[in-house]
């Protein structure tokens, strides 16, 4: 099949993403998700039946609107989700396309996926991964997310040892991710990585809506939203040893 005919599952759009990798960035939302995360901001991308498909070839079109912004500004174009590993025939086809183009292309992920034949060929047409660690403990990383955590650290170092430009990121949730013990193995862990940037999210309610919009239960109602002190903290703890 000609690549500008694959098709892919879409949540949604974003034209200018400022925060998902360098510069501004058109955002693709694939829809699907294989993890269960307990905080998600996005329940609604889960079920891999649902969003639109589109062409290839269409979402080109959508871009090449923005592509001076993006090109001027050192961007590109980020694949968010949901899970995007989830349609790697997709991936494939869309990043050939855009590399064609000229077009820098980004994944964000959380790497809780095998590493097969298909998923190495997307990770050999991708400029920049934004990798998600859930946790570094395992434990905490199955109870939140549903999975273990031994294949997305598996992922890591298989981007570092093929030399991919990585940015890790950590979801910081008060009590749960942020224990002192699980943020110096964090740090253990990234430090024999070759990576570019380590940013923490602060845990949030915003997407709580979502849940409740589906009729679902809201498991961290109790959870209070991670601060500046908390962020500060974990960087202090992580970053301060490695960069």
């Amino acid at each position: 099949m000609n690549n500008l005919d694959v098709t892919g599952r879409i949540h949604s759009f974003e034209s200018f993403g400022a925060v998902d990798g360098p510069g501004i960035r058109f955002i693709i939302f694939t829809q699907g998700c294989n993890l269960k995360c307990k905080y998600c901001q996005n329940r609604d991308t889960w079920d891999v039946s649902t969003g639109e498909t589109y062409t290839v070839k269409q979402l080109l079109d959508k871009i090449e609107n923005y592509k001076e912004y993006m090109q001027v500004s050192g961007g590109g174009v980020t694949v968010s989700g949901g899970e995007p590993l989830l349609q790697p025939d997709f991936l494939i086809a869309l990043f050939t396309e855009l590399h064609k183009a000229g077009i820098s292309t980004c994944i964000d992920t959380a790497g809780i996926i095998p590493l097969t034949d298909r998923i190495k060929q997307v990770i050999e047409l991708t400029d920049i991964f934004l990798l998600d660690i859930k946790s570094i403990n395992d434990n905490t990383c199955t109870w939140l997310t549903g999975f273990s955590n031994k294949l997305e650290l598996e992922f890591a170092k298989y981007l570092s040892d093929n030399n991919k430009r990585i940015w890790i990121r950590h979801v910081l949730v008060p009590g749960i991710t942020d224990k002192d013990e699980d943020l110096l193995n964090l740090r253990d862990f990234i430090s024999n990585l070759q990576i570019e940037k380590v940013e923490f999210l602060p845990y949030h309610t915003l997407g709580k809506f979502k849940w409740e919009k589906l009729g679902l239960k809201y498991e961290l109602d109790n959870i209070r939203p991670a601060n500046t002190r908390d962020v500060a903290h974990a960087k202090k703890m992580v970053i301060g040893d490695i960069s």
